[in-house]
């Protein structure tokens, strides 16, 4: 798996973690999978539309998800951690910052947003190439005019 109970200690505190989920790692794991599934939603391209045909960067979500130790990229490791510490905090009622929590986990979507949409370029990530598969038979822009306009009814 991407990220795991040991890298959690990143973001939150192992008696936090063990307290919230009774000590639980099913529930852990959980909070794991849906924080991965969340960050690969963001940078996997959308190949229907086309605005993902502007020009970004397409990333290789597979390839960057599949890495598992020193090779899987740390900046994402460290998001990914954070959105499954929010979804561990949904189940709290132990001494959490909820507030905190909250805001990093804004900042955390906020910054997949911003890779996704091309504001932010990962120059480390895995990239996919642009061909017929993840392209299609669509374009960018299109060309040509209306239909002449006719008064009749």
């Amino acid at each position: 798996m991407f990220i795991e109970k040991a890298d959690l200690g990143s973001v939150i505190y192992d008696y936090q973690l063990d307290q919230i989920t009774e000590g639980d790692d099913d529930k852990v794991a959980q909070a794991c999978n849906a924080a991965i599934e969340e960050a690969k939603s963001y940078l996997t391209p959308n190949i229907d539309n086309k605005k993902w045909l502007d020009g970004r960067l397409l990333y290789d979500v597979e390839a960057i998800f599949s890495k598992v130790g020193d090779d899987r990229h740390s900046l994402i490791v460290q998001h990914c951690c954070t959105l499954a510490k929010w979804y561990v905090a949904e189940l709290c009622n132990a001494d959490f910052i909820y507030e905190k929590a909250k805001e990093r986990y804004d900042r955390a979507v906020s910054w997949f947003t911003k890779v996704a949409t091309g504001v932010i370029n990962v120059s480390t990530l895995p990239q996919l190439v642009r061909d017929e598969t993840t392209a299609g038979d669509k374009q960018p822009f299109e060309f040509g005019s209306r239909a002449k306009f006719n008064h009749e009814y």
